[in-house]
């Protein structure tokens, strides 16, 4: 077998199926080039017969990607294998990926097919593909929770039709390390043509052994694919993690005797970067990304640290991405400077007023707060990065009243449109009382799911505030983030960033493992 583990990140598909973590194509497109400077090797960009934004995210994305292998994902059938293919048309590298569930609580309940039925689909929808890609690759859905005997079936079926890789998901995260590493082993070896397809694993974490069951399908299982996201973000308790999935393999390289080509050095930008556009935050002690995953508070372990590092830590921090200098500029900075920054934190803009627009965002900034930090010139960037659809609701000034004993008072001015409005309203704080001013004029209706305020950095007041909005309308949820050293005015424009996704008739896959 291959000493080479392939590392297939779903961020962009299986994650955004997270409540609330919707992206713009835009939005898509920039975590995609991120993705590709951390060389993962496949990129699962979307759905793209899920709906129009998700076929046009799909499209822009293989346009622009050129190192990575750009994938989509189709059920097994033809109208939606075809539109993968044609989203895929401009790739340098494309994969379809195609599924159906094969388990007898998914055939019986929600396909309503018989085992037959399934098996046949299948291998028609494999060698349909085939005709149309190089490169497929095959999941049965809920497979771990598949019979055995018409698992090998359709396996071996797909396989002699052309799929070049099989994926083995763990749908609903029930699975345990050894026992699935035994399922994926037992299933390659009792399969004939196992040889002719690279193995994969998928699996959620609901247990809390997403990543455990990963790589017990790699060392057990032989499996040389892992499927995974940025933060371990995804539906329900999420996917595996990609940055734990690497640096265990790259770390315990003696142990797995594999080799990823992951930069990872660009682990901790991309984990920012899907945290700040998608509205969900990382925990503290999350392993590798977390704030507190390289921090020793005990006096026995900083001295150990001290006196030699690998005393109590394992990996530097430095090789995931996290920086040692964290101050970069200030408000005598100038414009090459900030671009030269911009370059280095892997932010790319698409023209020189991008650029100059993002400039004088940090200028303002820089008015404000004394100490620029990397977390600042990412928030502002990601805060306002551009999209090809004009913004609906724009924040353009905000003031608030509040003093002990009296009901706070807002009066917010704001774009709806082409037209400027401005509204006043109280509150039992300054936060309710803008957000109760714009309901004043927009009267979404919407509910409100989550509030949540983080600082951008720590250890000052100054610190940016990063503020997220998760609103419920009409059967849709979706996240609002703004970032601002106010919070009251972090709050309304993470608020009308809500209402504007709100706004955007953004349609929502179904498609889950």
């Amino acid at each position: 077998m291959s000493d080479q583990l392939i590392i297939f990140d779903t961020t962009l598909r299986d994650g955004e199926q997270s409540p609330g973590a919707s992206m713009t194509k835009d939005e898509k497109l920039r975590i995609a080039r991120q993705l590709e400077r951390l060389r993962v090797d496949v990129i699962e960009a979307g759905f793209a017969a899920s709906s129009n934004g998700d076929f046009d995210a799909v499209k822009t994305i293989a346009d622009h990607i050129k190192d990575s292998t750009v994938c989509s994902l189709a059920r097994a059938n033809d109208r939606d294998i075809g539109r993968a293919a044609e989203a895929l048309a401009g790739a340098r590298r494309g994969r379809i990926h195609t599924f159906i569930a094969t388990s007898p609580l998914h055939m019986e309940k929600k396909l309503r097919m018989t085992p037959d039925q399934v098996f046949e689909q299948a291998r028609l929808a494999v060698r349909f593909a085939r005709n149309l890609c190089g490169d497929i690759e095959f999941s049965p859905e809920d497979g771990y929770r598949s019979d055995p005997d018409f698992l090998c079936r359709v396996l071996e079926a797909v396989i002699a039709e052309g799929a070049t890789t099989i994926n083995i998901p763990d749908t609903v995260g029930y699975a345990i390390p050894e026992l699935y590493g035994n399922f994926i082993k037992t299933l390659r070896e009792r399969i004939p043509n196992s040889d002719q397809a690279i193995w994969s694993v998928h699996c959620h974490n609901d247990l809390g052994m997403a990543v455990a069951n990963s790589l017990a399908g790699v060392k057990i299982g032989g499996a040389r694919q892992v499927e995974c996201t940025i933060n371990g973000l995804g539906e329900r308790a999420g996917n595996s993690s990609l940055e734990e999935v690497v640096m265990a393999v790259r770390t315990r390289r003696d142990y797995f005797g594999l080799e990823v080509g992951i930069d990872t050095t660009q682990i901790v930008p991309a984990s920012r970067m899907v945290s700040q556009t998608t509205g969900f935050v990382v925990q503290p002690n999350k392993a590798v990304v977390g704030a507190n995953a390289f921090a020793h508070a005990s006096g026995i372990h900083q001295d150990g640290v001290l006196k030699a590092r690998d005393t109590y830590e394992i990996m530097r921090a430095e090789d995931v991405g996290w920086s040692a200098n964290k101050i970069v500029l200030g408000k005598l900075s100038g414009r090459n400077a900030f671009k030269q920054r911009l370059q280095e934190l892997g932010v790319e803009m698409a023209s020189e007023a991008e650029v100059n627009a993002a400039f004088a965002r940090f200028k303002d900034l820089a008015d404000r707060k004394s100490e620029i930090f990397d977390e600042d010139i990412i928030a502002l960037v990601g805060d306002e990065s551009v999209t090809s659809e004009q913004e609906h609701f724009r924040l353009v000034a905000l003031s608030q009243r509040s003093e002990t004993g009296e009901r706070p008072h807002a009066k917010v001015t704001f774009f709806a449109g082409a037209k400027e409005v401005t509204a006043e309203a109280d509150g039992n704080g300054p936060v309710d009382a803008s957000l109760k001013a714009i309901e004043a004029h927009v009267q979404s209706g919407a509910e409100m799911l989550l509030y949540s305020v983080n600082a951008i950095t720590s250890g000052s007041t100054e610190s940016q505030g990063e503020v997220t909005f998760r609103l419920q309308h009409g059967g849709r949820v979706v996240n609002g983030v703004g970032s601002d050293p106010d919070i009251v005015v972090a709050s309304a424009k993470a608020y009308l960033a809500a209402l504007n996704k709100l706004q955007g008739n953004v349609e929502r896959t179904s498609a889950q493992w």
